[in-house]
């Protein structure tokens, strides 16, 4: 919330700058987003009164104007505004000046004509669009007629007021008002406020209870609901001092009526909605759920299709508002209004927040509901907000206040002790100094031997326990004057679970491959949230109310969440890199039950995996690349069980023919391969490869001992060896047979050449292969090598059938 220091100067005689202000609120009661004035940035700006205007000479819409800005001659000045007029106070900067976004205006000639200064729009001079009053879009600002020319400009804009801008935290919700505001300054201050509400005078002519009738029906939904009407009224402008406090809040001024409900909410924190009398379609009003899919049309002049959980205000059973959020725009105050029915409601704040994100309509309203509303100032609010419609519109307020409902401001009743408070809070606090706390909080409270019972305002609506009441009188005393201590524990050594060793060592593991880490979304969209999956699940769990369309529904697979960082990666024309990620997937296991958790890790690669150099040819990222970085990293987590690659075409999102299932032992633990070329064009990425593995599965796996092996001094042999073999034989059945059959002196096995031509016969391919012996205990001989490597030669004749070429 922006909260005018001036305005604050209205009900407290604040002993601190702003900036001493502003720091004292971020220790005690909220955060701050900002200290600043308006007129920071902006030099020489005067007020200037136009004496005379007449047509530039060369130009159809330019006009030369004579200023009296406080000197001795009238100046001239060249405007292209087309509201100027003569004898009107408008804003000028002076040659010199720098005006909004740090321009700085020169003296100048248009189309030949001297031109000293500038006739500025509120616009010009850091007015937001949002903010300028919409009847001056197209025009400059006409400044009081009691404004003296020459005079600096601020003062008359409320330019010269500082503002404090609060980050409203959800529990505090008292602080979205002026009043909570001087509630909680004069309490740290100590300070007597000076807050008064404005009193109704009401007309005799009418009664309300006449005009309107309102039934509401759930309570839940509407717990107060109240009504006034105010006829006669005349739709203008709000005076400047009204409008000064809406734009300086970061409201847009609108009329006379509208601004005052606008004027309310920041006083008070208390919405308001006014609608045009005449205009309702009946008189009796009323609050109910929208029927599904009913249409209504909203202020923003946007049809919406209501959903069965909104909520809506009805004239008759027809639809007004958008409880809590926007009006509608069939009984929006316009200038023919002449009858005005005012609405000061609470509704339940779970359903205007759901109803706000559901509607995407986060307004001043709807922040305020969702945060709660004050039931003690409800009718306050209402009878203050009639009087100042009556007053600035020359109206009749009619006699009594129409209740649908009314929620009873109840005070809650806490007890708490001396002792507790100094033994929680670690202070030595006295009774005196805890009750006159109590009484700077304007909270009632008797004190009987130590024992305090304390009352709490309804306005107070965050505090309902004893921690609540210790919270306030630690914020009151001084967060800073309570004693530093180290608190008393007993000492335990510290480690990392088996579980954190694992996840520590996987990363390493990938790190010291190439990879870098990625961190990605646990949220994602429907669709990729159902790709790349190890296990095929049920559809994904979805939220209720997601934040946006594209975080929706939680990741069953870490792959898509890659391939999104690949994505944009690519774009910013980082076309090689390298990715991991370690993290949570979430299978679904039943309608409203918390999702399975799983640990994964996954990987992704693209483009060169190393640069080219002198003496090292690029390597470029493909299947053998990614499934030897898998191989290397099971390896290095020492899986005692086989490791095995099937072949897959399971997942329509991976390439069919460069895919492959990994198994340890008969255990499904992961799979890896080449992303489809029709997805990676989807991603609008190239050439991809992943994997991806579950943890989980790979942790719970036998593990090998872990043991150093020493390096043998004795010398190796090695045999060559190449084979015909029929084309569909797969170099791992090869291998499992040479391992099988190689004896105890077979250290190592290497596939050198692979040939498929014309000189082989039709459907063969030939393998050769390096066979390395060795014995670490002593020197080999010729004939232990040569009995171990035709037994290795014999299995492969006789269990596939192959020739020794």
């Amino acid at each position: 919330m922006k909260v005018s220091y001036q305005w604050l100067q209205e009900y407290l005689d604040l002993p601190e700058k702003p900036a001493d202000l502003a720091e004292r609120i971020a220790r005690i009661s909220v955060d701050i987003n900002d200290v600043y004035s308006p007129s920071d940035g902006l030099t020489k700006l005067v007020v200037g009164h136009v004496d005379s205007i007449k047509p530039h000479p060369d130009s159809d819409h330019l006009t030369l104007c004579q200023v009296n800005i406080g000197t001795a001659d009238d100046v001239q000045i060249v405007c292209g505004a087309p509201n100027i007029a003569a004898a009107k106070n408008v804003i000028v900067a002076l040659p010199g000046a720098r005006i909004g976004n740090n321009i700085k205006i020169k003296r100048s000639k248009m189309r030949g004509e001297l031109s000293e200064g500038m006739i500025c729009a509120l616009q010009e001079i850091g007015f937001g669009e949002q903010i300028a009053p919409k009847a001056y879009e197209e025009g400059i600002w006409f400044l009081p007629a009691e404004a003296t020319p020459g005079e600096p400009v601020f003062p008359y804009l409320g330019m010269d007021d500082t503002i404090i801008d609060t980050d409203v935290t959800p529990n505090r919700g008292d602080m979205f008002s002026m009043l909570g505001n001087v509630n909680d300054i004069a309490a740290f201050y100590g300070l007597t406020s000076k807050f008064k509400p404005l009193l109704v005078q009401e007309s005799a002519d009418q009664q309300t209870a006449d005009l309107v009738s309102v039934q509401i029906d759930d309570k839940k939904i509407a717990p107060t609901y109240k009504m006034r009407v105010i006829s006669d009224v005349q739709i203008k402008d709000s005076p400047l001092w009204l409008q000064i406090r809406l734009w300086n809040a970061g409201i847009r001024p609108i009329n006379n009526v509208v601004d005052v409900t606008n004027y309310i909410l920041l006083k008070y924190g208390q919405p308001l909605h006014s609608f045009d009398y005449d205009k309702l379609p009946a008189k009796n009003i009323g609050v109910r759920f929208a029927q599904q899919d009913e249409p209504f049309v909203t202020l923003d002049e946007n049809k919406r299709d209501l959903s069965s959980d909104d909520v809506v205000v009805t004239a008759g059973d027809h639809p007004v508002a958008l409880a809590g959020t926007m009006g509608g725009l069939e009984t929006a105050i316009s200038n023919q209004t002449t009858s005005v029915a005012l609405e000061s409601a609470i509704f339940d704040p779970v359903l205007i927040r759901k109803q706000a994100r559901r509607h995407d309509l986060h307004s001043e309203s709807s922040s305020r509901f969702e945060r709660g509303i004050n039931p003690e100032t409800s009718e306050i609010a209402l009878n203050e907000a009639a009087q100042l419609i009556a007053q600035l519109g020359t109206g009749k307020v009619a006699t009594g206040i129409v209740t649908g409902s009314q929620k009873p401001a109840t005070p809650i009743e806490i007890s708490l002790t001396l002792a507790r408070i100094n033994h929680v809070l670690g202070t030595e606090l006295s009774a005196v100094e805890v009750q006159d706390i109590f009484e700077r909080l304007a909270f009632k409270c008797i004190n009987n031997d130590d024992t305090f019972l304390v009352s709490v305002p309804a306005r107070r609506w965050d505090i309902s326990i004893e921690a609540d009441l210790l919270e306030e009188i630690a914020r009151i005393y001084g967060y800073d004057k309570i004693p530093s201590t180290l608190p008393a524990q007993t000492s335990n050594i510290g480690g990392l679970s088996q579980q954190q060793k694992w996840v520590r060592a996987s990363r390493h593991v990938l790190e010291g491959l190439g990879l870098n880490q990625a961190i990605s979304y646990s949220l994602t969209t429907v669709t990729e949230a159902q790709q790349f999956e190890i296990k095929r699940h049920a559809t994904p769990m979805e939220l209720d109310y997601p934040m946006s369309q594209d975080h929706v529904a939680t990741r069953m697979s870490l792959i898509s969440g890659l391939l999104t960082d690949l994505a944009y990666n690519t774009a910013r024309k980082q076309v090689d890199v390298s990715l991991y990620e370690q993290g949570r997937i979430f299978v679904p296991v039943g309608k409203n039950k918390r999702p399975q958790e799983q640990e994964h890790i996954a990987g992704a690669i693209t483009g060169q995996f190393s640069a080219k150099t002198w003496h090292h040819e690029a390597q470029m990222a493909d299947f053998y690349l990614i499934k030897g970085i898998v191989a290397q990293y099971l390896a290095n987590m020492a899986v005692k069980n086989a490791v095995s690659y099937v072949a897959s075409n399971e997942r329509s999102e991976m390439h069919p023919g460069r895919t492959a299932n990994i198994f340890v032992g008969e255990t499904l633990v992961g799979y890896v391969g080449q992303i489809h070329p029709q997805t990676a064009k989807q991603y609008k990425i190239g050439a991809t490869y992943v994997f991806e593995l579950n943890l989980d599965k790979i942790m719970a796996e036998p593990k090998k001992p872990r043991h150093y092996q020493m390096i043998s001094k004795y010398p190796t042999i090695t045999r060559d060896i190449a084979l015909l073999v029929d084309e569909n034989i797969t170099n791992e059945s090869i291998l499992d047979v040479i391992n099988d059959k190689g004896g105890a002196y077979l250290t190592d096995v290497t596939l050198f050449d692979v040939y498929e031509g014309s000189h082989l016969p039709a459907h063969k391919k030939s393998l050769a292969y390096t066979l390395t012996y060795q014995d670490k205990e002593g020197t080999l001989v010729e004939e232990k090598v040569n009995q171990a490597f035709d037994k290795v030669i014999k299995q492969l004749m006789d269990k596939l059938n192959v020739e020794v070429r």
